[in-house]
């Protein structure tokens, strides 16, 4: 079960890091002032790669939760239960 666990914290630290690298370019208007950093509407992205930076740092934020997810929650899940079936078959 580590390694499920190792597999699920390097999905969601690389999918996070890429996610706070491109909010952080995409969603900051200013790093001046009070207003609000890394979650506000995204702005002036005019060209082919800024959209494609926007997809993408939408793909990784939900890339490291149900990554995440999959590796702490559904595959442990599935060899409890494959395990549970293969002892009640015998």
């Amino acid at each position: 079960m580590a390694d499920e666990f190792a597999k699920g914290m390097a999905i969601f630290s690389a999918a996070g890091l890429a996610w706070l690298t491109l909010a952080g370019w995409y969603r900051t208007p200013s790093f001046e002032g009070s207003g609000v950093q890394l979650v506000a509407p995204v702005e002036g992205v005019n060209t082919v790669y800024g959209q494609l930076g926007v997809a993408i740092m939408d793909v990784m934020a939900w890339f490291a939760v149900f990554g995440a997810l999959t590796f702490w929650v559904v595959i442990p899940a599935v060899e409890e239960l494959r395990d549970a079936y293969a002892d009640r078959s015998n």
